[in-house]
């Protein structure tokens, strides 16, 4: 099934990047979960991902943060030396893709054990938090009369 969101873009100003979401999200493509990963919220702005990467050295791993978007990818020049008789380590190439939201930065990351973590931080501006306005009690307001209807003239 395939939605058309061209409604929303007809209807709605400044939304573009949310609808874009919702057709990447509604589109059937090949799911491939390999490497296998951990998203977790560790705090109220802090956040986890963790890849199982076994096999990948630092140097062949590779971590963007570009706008609203998080590409961790991966290299390995297989050992073709060898004779395998089995092969159930994967080595393949990957990229995996993340959306993130807005204001959500890449605070850091490690390889240890054969698991990648990357860490998130939400930060928010100060502009954009939310802040408490004061109420005065000092002069009053103004007062806002309301408009006087002439109820002695009739319509013609």
């Amino acid at each position: 099934m395939n939605l058309d969101f061209t409604p929303l873009y007809r209807s709605s100003i400044g939304f573009d990047r949310m609808v874009d979401m919702l057709e990447n999200a509604s589109r059937v493509a090949s799911f491939d979960n390999w490497p296998p990963y951990d998203i977790a919220k560790v705090d109220d702005d802090d956040y986890r991902i963790t890849m199982a990467v076994a096999g990948f050295s630092q140097d062949q791993l590779t971590i963007t943060h570009q706008p609203n978007m998080l590409v961790v990818s991966g290299s390995q020049s297989g050992d073709e030396n060898g004779q395998y008789l089995y092969r159930g380590i994967n080595g393949r190439a990957f990229e995996r893709r993340f959306e993130l939201a807005d204001h959500v930065k890449v605070a850091g990351a490690s390889l240890e054990n054969g698991l990648l973590s990357i860490d998130l931080k939400r930060e928010v501006p100060e502009e954009m938090k939310p802040r408490k306005v004061e109420i005065s009690s000092g002069a009053p307001m103004p007062k806002i009369e309301a408009p006087k209807v002439e109820t002695e003239k009739l319509a013609a």
